[in-house]
Formats: C-alpha cells, sequence, structure tokens
C-alpha cells in the first residue's frame, strides 16, 4: 500500500468520524442549512475524491522497458534502430 493510499484511506476515515461525532452531538432544529453546509462538504468530497484518484494514478516516473526497435522505409528495407521505451 502506497502512502498516497494510506493517506486517502486516513482522510476517508477523518472524513466519517467527524461526519459521525457532528451528526451525534447537535440538537435537532427544524431550520434549513443554507449554502456552508453544502459547500463544505462538497469541497470535502471533492478532496477525498481527487486523494483517490491522484493515489490510484501510476506516476510518470519511475522505471521503464527501454530497448532497440529496428526501422524500416516505405519498400520494407531496414533504416537503423531506434530507442523505443515503454
Amino acid at each position: 500500500m502506497s502512502i498516497k493510499t494510506k493517506i486517502a484511506a486516513l482522510a476517508l476515515a477523518a472524513l466519517a468520524v467527524t461526519g459521525s461525532i457532528v451528526s451525534t452531538t447537535s440538537q435537532a432544529e427544524a431550520k434549513p442549512l443554507g449554502w456552508g453546509v453544502g459547500v463544505g462538504l462538497g469541497i470535502a468530497t471533492a478532496a477525498v475524491v481527487g486523494t483517490a484518484i491522484a493515489a490510484s494514478n501510476d506516476p510518470y516516473y519511475g522505471y521503464h522497458r527501454c530497448g532497440w526497435t529496428p526501422r524500416y522505409n516505405a519498400f520494407g528495407q531496414y533504416v537503423g534502430s531506434v530507442r523505443s521505451c515503454y
């Protein structure tokens, strides 16, 4: 498990714990929530999802397989080799 995956899991767990604490300690009142709660939850959700996506992608840097690949012209004649990495 990479460090990014661990951070994403920790952020998700912290968000779940915070949500459960807030829901159990607040008084029940029948009033509109307003924009603050919706925007806050949207930003928190975007941060958790963004972290999870970033943790799941392979980094650009690292080990690449490189080798020599033959190249041919339009007539099928060998022209030379070039180094190609994939």
